[in-house]
């Protein structure tokens, strides 16, 4: 055994064992109980970030416990690789998406193995790998044919420079993220797959999912926003044809209080009208200008143009008339709006702005209603009665739905109806680098899906980025032109790609079979499947895990799975966040420091009264805590970290340091505290290897001194057990730790060697999962076998925790008076005598009467005294 810790050696040796030995390939055992442990693939961006690190060791520390606790532990790892991103890079550095892509995947896959997890790399995938995107392909013709898939114009964030639909999230200020063009509202040709049809099961099934944060569950509820409403129509008039202009709302209790329509820019109406009307056609080109973001509604100044056009209420008969609104987007609901500005905050505002009429239809008692500024009141339909509202007058908000439904359907005009906030998912983008969706236009057949025996539909990757933008694949004739499957004739291939989501959602599935090559799924999956535990961060708390509950409702039904849910149990870890340093620009903007080049003051509380840049000497201004990040460089580098302390002591410090679910803020004195703790237990293993390896195994002789370490041993070991099952592994650390501490007080005796191997093979035990380079080494060094993960996981030894004597505190009048040692045994009477009994206690009861005695079990005796 080495002298001194060496990480480096230690941990290359112990891969290398893992290696050699296969010890994380998974294979189906129905003798056995599955424990399938996912984390979240990561995009292969260059090089991992200390968020990944967090995320990872989490999920290896869960998967190797339930390995030593004897079940068949599957634990994969792949690659989410298709995405804007590597073209932004391919463009910046003049290499193809693909190539740059898989070298990353190199590097990162390199520090992943430094890091000691424990995958099993026989199951790799790669997202961007045609026999990986083939399925995907494959299911979406299947959703096709069972009409679960639809292609129509759709409203979309374009930049006019990148040529690309952009997300919401990437129009930033008006601008496309990477371009820095003005934005555009276009309307273009999209695929849809139809989310919609399992909103209630999606809903509905959130209830039961109750081993994930409710957080999410509830995210997700407000995401798919089941709503009960009315929908109803506008009757008028337009170049001598009837017409109706819908709507949905569930405030049809306001209903008398309509007193404008506002419509998208894009609504048949609104385009109408803007053939006649030049300063309507301007304001609809620059409500072209702008996101189709939700969010964006909610800050953006409301405007609008009127059309001229009048539509007819459909109970009074009153003439309406309709704006244009940009605040009204026509790729949700009808397009249009019905406006009742005194109880609808955006309507009021629009209506002041307007000069519109207010016309208040809710009262609630001993509330006063004025035009003159909004009230939050004003909305309140759980208080609110009608009122001018006629026939409606006193009713409350269901007893008014109810009645107005009920006229509106005798007039054929309307309707209650269930409504969801959640749209189709859009699954198109206009990007090279993405998996080809698998369409064929013909001028004679029209939309053919690409039959399963010509799949996959091979992305190619050997191409170049030119100047004016957009993707290559859509000026390769060589590739989009081919023969329709149906007729032979000729046609042209899909160029848009599939959202990246698509390869996304379904990965977890793939890794129970990845080597299947003739089906999307095999039997595999049904061994594997549901994911037991599931780790990532709560920024993918809709999008993500809504579309992977989604897919998996789809491969059910095609008869893949049996599952229901993707994943039984999961873990939002918090984000690991740092300190950030900044100094003002002359131009307003900020220069970040990275908290390595800072020199930083502190007062008595820790906290960091003052900063200056090392480099220079001058102050620098403190910017709090923040998630670590390029934008403001306050990251730390993992591998600067494993090359100088090891692997081992960055996956306890990110352990020890927070709860998962917690956010852990960064401290390079905690890092190098993880690493004396390592260095410590290494020379305690290192000083005691002769005495722990021939150490017999006899603890039927115990001093009082010796029962008491191996009561604080086992009662630690109890602690770290529970600990584990709940993942709050920063506990089970400090039992670690709190076992090495006692290990270190004991004595030279042949009893103590005894409890000295125990102690030691428990505390290897406990930080296996944690820091398993260390652990392999040691548990090999001393003798406790070849291979710690083949062990059985400790169990505290209940006798062990069975004290001789209770401490217990003596009160008189409230007043802690002595401490008495009570025997384990004895009944209330028993403990009352002997604290009547202390000297101390009887000093200060004198010749006070004894009103009562009170006894708290194990803790202590309060004697009241007169």
């Amino acid at each position: 055994m080495k002298e001194t810790y060496t990480p480096a050696s230690i941990e290359t040796e112990a891969q290398q064992y893992w290696t050699e030995n296969r010890s994380f390939r998974a294979t189906e055992d129905p003798a056995r109980e599955k424990y399938y442990c996912l984390s979240m693939f990561p995009y292969p961006s260059g090089k991992l970030h200390m968020g990944h690190v967090r995320n990872y060791t989490i999920g290896d520390v869960i998967a190797r416990y339930q390995r030593m606790l004897g079940k068949n532990v599957l634990q994969p790892m792949g690659w989410d690789a298709f995405g804007l991103p590597a073209e932004g890079a391919a463009i910046k550095n003049r290499m193809a998406p693909a190539k740059w892509t898989y070298a990353n995947i190199d590097y990162m896959k390199n520090q992943l193995q430094q890091l000691g997890f424990g995958y099993d790399w026989d199951r790799e995938l790669a997202t961007c790998k045609p026999e990986y995107y083939k399925w995907e392909q494959w299911l979406f013709t299947e959703l096709y044919k069972k009409g679960l898939v639809y292609r129509k114009n759709s409203v979309v964030n374009w930049d006019p420079v990148d040529q690309t639909v952009l997300a919401n999230e990437q129009v930033i200020d008006g601008r496309g993220w990477r371009s820095g063009a003005l934005v555009e509202r276009r309307e273009i040709p999209q695929w849809f797959v139809k989310i919609t049809d399992y909103a209630d099961e999606l809903l509905d099934e959130l209830d039961r999912m109750e081993e994930w944060p409710e957080q999410v569950r509830t995210m997700q509820r407000n995401w798919i926003g089941k709503s009960y409403g009315v929908r109803f129509a506008f009757p008028y008039t337009l170049d001598g044809k009837e017409e109706r202009l819908w709507v949905y709302t569930t405030r049809v209790d306001t209903i008398m209080g309509i007193t404008f329509c506002a419509v998208a820019a894009e609504h048949p109406l609104a385009q109408h009208a803007a053939r006649s009307n030049p300063e309507l056609a301007a304001f609809i080109e620059e409500c072209r200008q702008g996101g189709v973001a939700e969010a964006d509604l909610a800050t953006m100044e409301k405007k609008g143009v009127p059309t001229g056009i009048s539509v007819t209420h459909p109970i009074t008969g009153e003439q309406i008339p309709v704006w244009v609104g940009n605040y009204v987007l026509w790729g949700y609901g009808e397009g249009a709006v019905m406006a009742v500005p005194a109880h609808d905050e955006r309507d009021f505002h629009f209506a002041k702005t307007y000069g519109l009429e207010i016309r208040q239809v809710i009262q609630v008692p001993g509330e006063t209603f004025s035009t003159d500024a909004w009230q939050e009141w004003y909305a309140d339909k759980e208080r609110g009665v009608c009122v001018n509202s006629q026939q409606y007058d006193g009713l409350d908000h269901n007893a008014a739905v109810d009645a107005i439904a009920a006229d509106l359907n005798a007039k054929d005009l309307g309707e209650k109806q269930v409504q969801y906030r959640l749209r189709d998912w859009g699954v198109s983008r206009q990007r090279y680098w993405g998996a080809p969706i698998p369409m064929v236009h013909c001028p004679e057949c029209g939309i053919v899906p690409v039959p399963k025996e010509q799949l996959p539909v091979v992305l190619p990757e050997d191409i170049e980025f030119d100047a004016t933008g957009g993707s290559p694949i859509k000026k390769m004739p060589e590739w989009y032109q081919t023969e329709c499957p149906q007729c032979g004739g000729a046609a042209e291939r899909e160029t848009d790609t599939f959202d990246t989501f698509m390869e996304s959602s379904w990965y977890f599935a793939r890794y129970t079979c990845p080597d299947a090559d003739d089906r999307m799924l095999d039997d595999r999956a049904r061994y594997w499947l549901p994911v037991d535990h599931y780790i990532g961060g709560i920024e993918h708390a809709i999008l993500h895990l809504l579309y992977a509950r989604f897919y998996n409702k789809l491969m059910r039904d095609a008869g893949l799975i049996d599952n229901s849910e993707p994943f039984t149990k999961l873990l939002t870890q918090g984000m690991v966040v740092a300190e950030t340093y900044y100094r003002e620009n002359s131009d307003g903007g900020k220069s970040w420091f990275n908290p390595a080049d800072v020199v930083t003051e502190q007062d008595e509380k820790g906290r960091i009264t003052s900063a200056r840049l090392a480099a220079d000497g001058q102050p620098v201004e403190i910017g709090g805590v923040e998630k670590m990040s390029k934008s403001k460089n306050n990251g730390v580098d993992p591998q600067f970290l494993v090359d100088r302390f090891g692997a081992d002591t960055v996956r306890l410090y990110t352990m020890f340091t927070s709860p998962p679910d917690q956010s852990l803020e960064w401290s390079d004195e905690g890092v190098e505290g993880a690493n004396r703790f390592l260095r410590r237990l290494w020379a305690l293993a290192y000083n005691q290897q002769a005495r722990i390896t021939s150490a017999g195994d006899d603890l039927e002789q115990l001093d009082d001194n010796q029962k008491t370490a191996r009561r604080e041993i086992h009662t630690a070991l109890k602690q770290a057990c529970f600990d584990y099952d709940r993942q709050q592994f920063n506990t089970v650390v400090s039992a670690a730790m709190k076992i090495t501490n006692t290990l270190y007080k004991l004595g030279d005796s042949p009893v103590d060697s005894v409890l000295l191997r125990e102690g030691l093979s428990i505390v290897l035990r406990l930080l296996a999962p944690i820091a398993p380079h260390i652990s392999h080494q040691l548990w090999r060094d001393l003798g406790y076998g070849d291979d710690i993960l083949h062990s059985s996981w400790p169990q505290a030894d209940e006798n062990a925790l069975v004290l001789d004597s209770i401490p217990y505190v003596v009160q008189v009048n409230g007043k802690v008076r002595a401490k008495i040692e009570v025997p384990a045994g004895a009944d209330k009477a028993a403990i009352e005598q002997q604290a009547l009994a202390d000297p101390n206690a009887r000093k200060f009861i004198g010749d006070g009467e004894i009103r009562k005695i009170i006894v708290v079990p194990n803790k202590l005796v309060n004697i009241v005294a007169k």
